[in-house]
């Protein structure tokens, strides 16, 4: 009887280990979901923000990585959910790279054009005014005020550029 009763108890204690075992696994799976989630809820704006300005890819894509290092499994649920690495590919980050390119173009084309005309009215001034000192200094400020937010905005280019490239690469 005595060791009927202790192979009963043996038998109870079995099954409630196992039940704790399995409800153990169900609840870290759960925070793993909930990880997952608070991790897409956390770059949602960053996929925003990258589609309206490649340079948030620089904010962003350092603290994508800190969050991959610190969550790897939930980082591979993500990636085989997203189909690629989430949450910015490779094929994101080259084509930011192109699109700033393609932005510094185009606003360099607008920046030379709209200098061309500010110059033409200066010289026209110039000469209005038969060459006065004044009218003179106004065509120079305006070939300095191009070259210096050219050389400004050339210096961002190519700071974001780069940085885009060994993101990328």
């Amino acid at each position: 009887m005595i060791v009927l009763g202790a192979l009963i108890v043996a038998a109870v204690v079995a099954w409630a280990a196992s039940r704790i075992v399995v409800e153990l696994r169900a609840a870290r799976e759960e925070a793993a979901r909930a990880r997952a989630a608070a991790l897409l809820e956390l770059f949602a704006p960053a996929l925003t923000a990258a589609q309206r300005d490649p340079r948030a890819y620089l904010v962003w894509q350092p603290l994508a990585t800190i969050a991959r290092q610190m969550f790897p499994v939930e980082s591979a649920a993500l990636d085989r959910a997203a189909g690629g690495t989430f949450p910015f590919t490779t094929a994101q980050l080259q084509a930011a790279h192109a699109q700033w390119t393609a932005d510094w173009l185009a606003w360099e084309r607008t920046h030379d054009a709209d200098y061309k005309l500010k110059a033409v009215a200066a010289t026209e001034e110039l000469a209005a005014a038969g060459g006065s000192a004044a009218a003179r200094g106004k065509l120079e400020a305006v070939e300095r005020e191009k070259i210096d937010l050219y050389q400004r905005r050339y210096a961002e280019y190519v700071r974001v550029a780069k940085a885009l490239q060994s993101l990328a690469g």
